[in-house]
């Protein structure tokens, strides 16, 4: 069974960071590109990042670069986001996903597996 479990959200001020970790179990992790995504009230969930299954390709979403930095050790079978520079409209729920492909995308459709997500407040 794949459980993908998300650590690290939490409260922070604006100008602030927050490093959050996703540890993937059930599933051969190197097999799998991984995304992060997020979801707002009341918006529909967005990508955010996206590695390739080496992680050597990234790809970020053009309201996070420069801010924001993916990276996943396969020997940990996890996954990171590092956020610097938050702002308040980072605020949202933040999800994990697992996708069997190869290359990046950000589409939610290509992802099969999910975490339950962590909650990152950004204030202002």
């Amino acid at each position: 069974q794949v459980q993908m479990v998300e650590s690290g959200g939490g409260l922070v001020q604006a100008g602030g960071s927050l490093r959050l970790s996703c540890t993937a179990s059930g599933l051969s992790f190197d097999d799998y590109a991984m995304g992060w995504f997020r979801q707002a009230p009341g918006k529909e969930r967005e990508g955010v990042s996206c590695t390739s299954r080496s992680g050597g390709s990234t790809y970020y979403a053009d309201s996070v670069k420069g801010r924001f930095t993916v990276s996943r050790d396969n020997a940990k079978n996890t996954l990171y986001l590092q956020m610097n520079s938050l702002k308040p409209e980072d605020t949202a729920v933040y999800y994990c996903a697992a996708g069997r492909f190869t290359g990046w995308s950000l589409n939610p459709a290509s992802f099969g597996a999910w975490g339950q997500g962590t909650q990152v407040t950004v204030s202002s």
